[in-house]
């Protein structure tokens, strides 16, 4: 079953609002056999809505619209989609009580603006919307189906896969059954993997599918498969799944989907170490990574934001002189940072950064990307000199990307 997404809103053209939704929606209808044919993002402008809806319905079955369904008067979503498949709109007591009670839970009162969510399509079918305001709308035309769904990311990934995507399981059953696998490995080019597996990739049935994913310091393979027997599936995605980890044994880091920052959790949880990070240039963007993942106290000692030579001084102990003598973008200072954040939180592995993310401060001898990054750990401190390119966003993000995969490299 193929469906068509489309995202409405000015905020998601001019930039100021990054679409998330799509990618959610994808994510969570492909494991079960269903695909997105085609995302489009439009204006908050009635003809721009009705021509992508109306293309939409006649080339898929099931249509998902996200955004413009709020109370103020750029929301104009519910008007036009009264246009478009018949009827006014009407008032539903249902909706009015299930979004005073969303009020009450955010101790909020009800304003003539909140009431006016309670003014709904008379042609639509009304899902309450338990986590926010806007009622989700469900349509019927032609034995097609729109469902408009509100804008804000929390609101339409909880409905959707607690009401929204069930109903529409029942109406459409895909047939297919659909597996994947993803691994993940570091260490080698895109170019310089695809060519070693070139074999096998050649030798895959019909039913599966090879996908690169490259991501900063690190590729995922996804290999993706359909058929209407999952059984048969299941034993061809067993075989090829086995042939691949033994084909990219010496890159492998992780055997799943997950974050880089999650893969060195396990790996500490695994030999019962704890970590800690002494961060210059990146900012605590290495500890953010880190917390993010849930469980990452049981490895997770602290973080030193070292930004100041003061504070590499005195709170890592790292030698005034050592950095006179080399500067603070060095290996020398990056090692002793990285040892001393372990002797300040007890840690057994320390991560350290320095360097400089531009777009000024750079020198001949140390341009700007140049980052220096170390690991103390029980066997010893490995150390390493990046030379990145791109925006200062772009340098923190790689150096982060390349401390974890280090760190990884040391357990």
């Amino acid at each position: 079953m193929r469906i068509t997404v489309i995202c409405i809103g000015d905020e998601l053209l001019i930039g100021q609002v990054t679409d998330t939704n799509s990618g959610f929606l994808a994510r969570t209808i492909v494991p079960e056999g269903w695909e997105v044919e085609r995302t489009e993002v439009v204006a908050d402008d009635a003809e721009a809505i009705t021509d992508a809806i109306e293309r939409a319905l006649s080339r898929t079955d099931v249509v998902i619209t996200t955004g413009g369904l709020g109370p103020t008067a750029d929301d104009i979503t519910k008007p036009t989609l009264c246009k478009i498949f018949g009827g006014g709109l009407r008032h539903d007591p249902a909706v009015e009580a299930n979004v005073r009670e969303v009020m009450s839970r955010r101790g909020r009162e009800m304003n003539e603006l909140t009431r006016l969510q309670s003014m709904v399509p008379e042609s639509a079918t009304i899902i309450q919307n338990r986590v926010g305001t806007a009622p989700i709308l469900m349509f019927e035309r032609d034995g097609k189906t729109l469902v408009a769904m509100p804008g804000v990311p929390f609101e339409t990934q909880e409905m959707f896969v607690a009401e929204v995507f069930p109903r529409l399981l029942s109406r459409y059953s895909s047939g297919i059954s659909v597996a994947h696998s993803t691994m993940i490995v570091a260490g080698i080019s895109e170019s310089m993997l695809a060519e070693h597996l070139a074999e096998f990739e050649n030798s895959l049935p019909e039913s599966l599918h090879l996908a690169y994913l490259p991501k900063p310091g690190i590729i995922r393979l996804r290999l993706d498969g359909h058929s209407t027997d999952a059984n048969a599936l299941n034993a061809f995605m067993a075989d090829y799944v086995e042939r691949l980890r033994e084909a990219t044994a010496q890159w492998r880091i992780a055997d799943n989907d997950l974050p880089t920052a999650a893969i060195l959790i396990e790996r500490l949880r695994e030999r019962g170490l704890t970590m800690a990070t002494a961060e210059s240039c990146t900012g605590g963007n290495i500890a953010h990574e880190i917390t993010l993942i849930a469980g990452a106290s049981d490895v997770m000692a602290g973080g030193i934001v070292a930004y100041s030579n003061s504070v590499k001084s005195g709170l890592l102990g790292v030698d005034p002189d050592l950095i006179a003598a080399f500067g603070a973008v060095s290996i020398p200072a990056a090692e002793a940072m990285a040892s001393g954040a372990c002797l300040a939180t007890g840690a057994d592995i320390a991560i350290a950064t320095s360097g400089i993310a531009g777009p000024g401060g750079g020198t001949p001898d140390k341009p700007v990307g140049t980052v220096c990054v170390a690991v103390a750990s029980p066997s010893g401190l490995i150390s390493t000199t990046l030379h990145l390119h791109g925006t200062r966003q772009r340098i923190i993000e790689r150096a982060t990307s390349e401390a974890l995969l280090m760190a990884i490299s040391a357990l």
